[in-house]
């Protein structure tokens, strides 16, 4: 199962990229509808509102007026407060069970209106948001919806800032144009990556990238973070701590476009514990692998020793399924030189412009020789990693740097 995340604020045509994924198969859990169900005639819901913002409220039916409702609970930050927690806890529980009914292989697309608001992003694989500027969803709202442009504007600034729908962003559906252009971008969205997203969770196949070194991308470090979030929130408090590390951690580094995170655990059977739960969250487990193992930095054995400290390079391995965002989960255990060396490599390069020249350097050969996929690519930079190993922990031992 694979389940994506969809909003964008009120007007920015969120529900025709929603009724678009449920045409091409996607299971649509539509927060709208939920809300509007849980507070129906009869309902728990609906006889709490009445209780706390009176009856005026209610139709002459018995119904929800619900203009009279916005008119109370918006004009007021306190009372949105109490709207909210009365009506959010009700449609988590209906989408749960929604979901709970769903098929092993579905893809459950929850069409949530407050997604960034209510902090809920982490939660799922991939974050879909659709975006239009403030004056066309006025626009809209108006023409199509019957609404004031006060009421409009009021109804939008409640709602997440654009910049706080960019940061939970996978995805950015901008919806500037006509309904058919939204729809055609909402169906290459679906065919191109949701589609063989939930295919690759289902079989357990990590996203397969090409092995292409690319200029440094801004971008890498939002990314990362959005990983980091989601990764929190799978693991919770079995991870000690959660980094970016690699090559995309460090500014003006040319790398593979792929993010590697590493997940701190207190053992391999942690991590053996938290499989299910990266599965979940969009990443697949690959083999119980190893870092390749290196001679203590701080003593004069010259050669590694394979018979007591092999083990101490062991980690486990998890893939991004998603071929939009490739990404490696490292999960390795504290305090062990593996663990230890992922994040000073990355502190060593942003400190030592020489060492960033030479590293920048290799990887530019390296790439230009060719690679079939990236084991290779990485096999060939090993030898340097050996080299290098010692210095950077002198660099380490001379300004008292600790993880």
């Amino acid at each position: 199962m694979l389940r994506i995340g969809l909003s964008g604020g009120i007007g920015a045509g969120k529900s025709t990229v929603s009724a678009t994924f449920g045409e091409l198969g996607g299971i649509v859990v539509d927060g709208d509808v939920i809300a509007r169900e849980v507070v129906e005639p009869g309902t728990e819901g609906l006889a709490k509102l009445v209780d706390a913002f009176g009856k005026d409220i209610l139709q002459d039916d018995g119904t929800l007026n619900r203009p009279a409702l916005a008119a109370i609970a918006f004009s007021d930050e306190e009372k949105r407060k109490t709207l909210n927690g009365i009506v959010h806890p009700l449609v988590g529980r209906r989408r749960e069970e929604l979901i709970a009914a769903a098929a092993a292989d579905a893809v459950i697309v929850e069409d949530i209106p407050l997604l960034v608001e209510s902090g809920m992003a982490p939660m799922f694989p991939l974050v879909v948001i659709v975006h239009a500027e403030e004056d066309l969803r006025v626009q809209r709202l108006i023409e199509y919806r019957g609404f004031s442009e006060e009421d409009a504007r009021a109804r939008i600034a409640t709602q997440a800032t654009e910049e706080q729908r960019r940061a939970v962003a996978d995805v950015w559906l901008d919806n500037a144009g006509s309904p058919e252009e939204l729809v055609e971008k909402a169906r290459e969205l679906w065919h191109e990556r949701i589609l063989p997203f939930a295919h690759n969770v289902h079989d357990g196949r990590p996203a397969r990238p090409e092995p292409v070194l690319v200029p440094y991308d801004s971008t890498w470090p939002d990314q990362a973070r959005r990983a980091v979030a989601r990764l929190n929130t799978a693991c919770r408090h079995r991870a000690k701590r959660i980094d970016h590390i690699g090559s995309t951690a460090v500014p003006g580094m040319d790398a593979k476009d792929v993010i590697d995170i590493q997940v701190t655990v207190g053992s391999l059977e942690v991590a053996d514990e938290l499989r299910d739960a990266l599965t979940g969250a969009g990443y697949v487990h690959r083999q119980h692998t190893a870092d390749v193992g290196k001679s203590d930095a701080r003593s004069t054995v010259a050669e590694f020793d394979r018979t007591n400290g092999e083990h101490m390079w062991h980690k486990r391995l998890h893939c991004s399924a998603d071929p939009g965002r490739p990404t490696n989960v490292h999960l390795r255990v504290e305090g062990r030189p593996n663990q230890q060396f992922a994040l000073l490599f990355v502190d060593w390069l942003r400190a030592n412009p020489s060492a960033h020249s030479d590293y920048l350097a290799l990887k530019r050969r390296v790439a230009q020789q060719g690679h079939e996929s990236t084991d290779s690519y990485a096999e060939a930079k090993e030898p340097w990693f050996l080299d290098n190993y010692r210095r950077a922990w002198e660099w380490a031992d001379e300004t008292d740097w600790a993880p």
